[in-house]
């Protein structure tokens, strides 16, 4: 008995070939259920009640789906040093009017990741209220910070306490210049990757908005690259968009903004370049409704990552009209 004839279709945007006689065996050979999927053959809806009378024909175009938990935002994760996380937003814990304030705004925020500095405990009154009654480690990942610290020799050794106390191996590097600024010392910055990374440590290291730089601090072990978009705290968005664009496309490790975001469209646009994430504190703390800030946060890194998957339209010199000027009265 000779085997059956198979035909070449299009299935779901790929060749595919099959020796099903109708779309149900298709379907059956494809290990799936014919009452649990919906069948367009040929740019027409194939009724699913007749799946098993119809017949399947060389050269047919096929598109079988089916429902599946969440949607394409889900799947639309980032990775730093393995581990996978949901939301592109990370935010600080600084700077808020108390501890219940904070929790509210990172819930408000969809945060996966918050920052935290590490300060000596107060002994004075050691049952004071702490930051972990009131943001859940278990839940949420903290990100100790080296924010204050102006040598590497400093950072390494506030980290190395942080590792300590939590057990925490993802850490922020930041080794300040000077306190005007608060612009990084890249020198100390790369001095300090190079020990933390020999550690065992996995550095996020915020930067100077510099491409030779942030390859630099990714040869020496910095798991995600963190170039400012303006001074910390200070409110006045991305300020060098081309540096910016140009550490994205040279790096092979996540790119997020750290410090200058002010408000919502600043996100929006760190985004829109390619960014993987985006870092911010002040901006949320000290809105007049910081838990609103927020949520419109949220909103901006999604609306950006969207763009930037979506692909802006070309910029013209000149004005191009929507509307076909043929036919016109």
């Amino acid at each position: 008995m000779s085997p059956p004839m198979t035909k070449s279709i299009t299935l779901n945007g790929a060749p595919h070939r099959s020796a099903a006689a109708t779309i149900a065996d298709l379907v059956r050979e494809l290990d799936l259920a014919p009452e649990k999927v919906a069948v367009e053959r040929n740019g027409e809806i194939v009724p699913r009640s007749t799946l098993g009378e119809a017949p399947l024909a060389e050269g047919d175009t096929l598109e079988i789906v089916h429902f599946v938990g969440g949607g394409d935002h889900a799947a639309d994760t980032w990775t730093v040093a393995g581990r996978t996380f949901s939301s592109r937003l990370i935010v600080g814990t600084g700077k808020y009017k108390s501890f219940e304030q904070n929790a509210a705004a990172v819930v408000a925020s969809g945060a996966e990741i918050v920052t935290v500095a590490v300060r000596r405990v107060n002994v004075s009154d050691p049952k004071a209220p702490m930051l972990t009654d009131f943001i859940d480690p278990k839940k949420i990942t903290y990100l100790p910070n080296t924010a204050g610290c102006f040598t590497g020799e400093d950072a390494v050794r506030t980290l190395r306490l942080a590792r300590e106390a939590g057990g925490w191996d993802l850490v922020k590097l930041e080794v300040l210049g000077e306190a005007r600024t608060l612009y990084p010392d890249m020198r100390e910055t790369l001095k300090a990757t190079e020990v933390l990374a020999k550690e065992g440590f996995l550095p996020m290291v915020y930067c100077a908005d510099d491409p030779i730089a942030a390859k630099q601090l990714e040869d020496a072990g910095a798991v995600a690259i963190m170039p400012l978009g303006a001074p910390i705290g200070s409110g006045l968005g991305i300020q060098n968009r081309v540096m910016i664009r140009l550490i994205v496309e040279g790096a092979k490790v996540p790119v997020l903004v750290d410090a200058g975001v002010g408000t919502a469209s600043d996100a929006a646009v760190g985004m829109e370049l390619g960014c993987d994430g985006i870092l911010m504190n002040t901006a949320i703390a000290e809105a007049k409704d910081p838990i609103r800030m927020a949520r419109a946060m949220k909103l901006a890194v999604e609306a950006g990552r969207e763009a930037y998957l979506a692909g802006r339209m070309a910029r013209r010199m000149y004005a191009d009209p929507s509307s076909p000027l043929a036919g016109l009265i």
